[in-house]
């Protein structure tokens, strides 16, 4: 959808990432060759790669820009798109995806990026890293292309549970303003509250005691609360952070992504209409391809876990190349910021302000 520039400048030495290498619905082979191509572009990198040794060995000594670079460890199994997260959970331990989060519980890498199943990941990342004290549902951060300066919003939550009540999506907007704050240097980031409209009496009841709840802690928290947003106003530049719940995230994601792909299809069946459109896409070429730069999902590809113990990028499960490097891209920028520590840190003191300013406001929303 656009570029991920601003959020991939980190170089920093011994910087250690944690792949899980199988989990992808194109394979192996295309998950080495994104981190080849994230290798090639930050060469303080190294990278513990989980997986069948036999298969990621000859294609990891085809890539001369990783030698020297990867610790490959075999994992005999490997969590399927198809296979229901709480099986994978009873038998997971011997699979790519266990190992790789496995290894930033041991400290031995700071992110862990995975394309695997979605649900199997969370609920294994919430298994073996734990939930921050406070955090009563992990949210998944994804971005959003905007008209901001900084080319993206945030959305949260992206689909860790579709549930979500008046304190979660408190809590949601807490991390939210954070992971902005810290991972995107937004010094008082914008928060809105996604609705049916923008008027207070509309929504569901969970809604508007968010809305109370969140517009109470916002000084406290040090971020600016915009109310409730509209679907319009994921893409604008009113709001830096979108809190909503996992169901209505997910979806709204994965209709973002399939209308980009639909204009990307239209676009190219207009320019070979006929001789004439042939020439006016030659013509304009140049711009035709920032275009389909600016709105490839590849490249902001990497939804963030929020609210655990350990930081979780979950690359989409039909990345190729472009997309695991723009995955592993993020994660190193995370990784060099020490984020998760930042994270709950200013998590911890957030949550001790909104409590104060709650008790100066009367209590909670009832």
């Amino acid at each position: 959808m656009t570029d991920t520039a601003a959020l991939t400048g980190a170089d920093v030495p011994g910087t250690v990432l944690s792949i899980d290498a199988m989990g992808g619905d194109l394979g192996p082979s295309s998950v080495v060759s994104g981190i080849a191509k994230s290798a090639s572009k930050n060469p303080a990198l190294q990278f513990i790669i989980h997986g069948d040794e036999a298969q990621l060995t000859p294609l990891v000594e085809r890539k001369k820009i990783l030698a020297g670079r990867c610790d490959i460890r075999h994992a005999d199994a490997v969590v399927t798109m198809h296979e229901k997260p709480s099986l994978v959970m009873r038998s997971g331990s011997n699979t790519s995806m266990w190992s790789a989060v496995e290894c930033v519980r041991a400290g031995e890498a700071k992110v862990a990026v995975s394309c695997g199943n979605t649900g199997a990941l969370m609920l294994m990342s919430m298994l073996r890293l734990r939930k921050i004290e406070g955090v009563n549902r992990p949210a998944i951060a994804c971005l959003w292309p905007s008209r901001n300066p900084q080319s993206f919003n945030v959305m949260l939550d992206a689909g860790a549970d579709i549930r979500a009540d008046a304190q979660d999506l408190l809590q949601y907007a807490l991390m939210g303003a954070s992971y902005a704050r810290n991972g995107f240097d937004l010094e008082r980031p914008r928060v809105g509250l996604l609705n049916v409209g923008v008027e207070e009496h509309k929504g569901r009841a969970e809604l508007k005691m968010a809305h109370e709840l969140i517009e109470r802690v916002a000084p406290a928290a040090d971020f600016e609360f915009v109310g409730f947003v509209e679907g319009g106003d994921l893409p604008s530049d009113r709001v830096d952070v979108i809190v909503t719940d996992g169901f209505t995230g997910n979806v709204a994601l994965k209709t973002g992504e399939g209308t980009a792909q639909m204009i990307s299809e239209l676009l190219k069946q207009a320019f070979r209409y006929s001789p004439l459109s042939r020439i006016a896409a030659i013509l304009s070429l140049t711009s035709m391809r920032r275009l389909s730069k600016r709105i490839d999902p590849r490249r902001v590809n990497g939804g963030v876990f929020l609210g655990l113990n350990g930081t979780i990028v979950k690359s989409h499960g039909s990345s190729d190349p472009t997309g695991v490097a723009a995955a592993v891209k993020l994660a190193a920028r995370l990784a060099a910021s020490d984020f998760t520590e930042r994270l709950t840190a200013r998590l911890s003191n957030a949550e001790a302000a909104a409590a104060a300013a709650m008790l100066d406001n009367g209590g909670a929303a009832e």
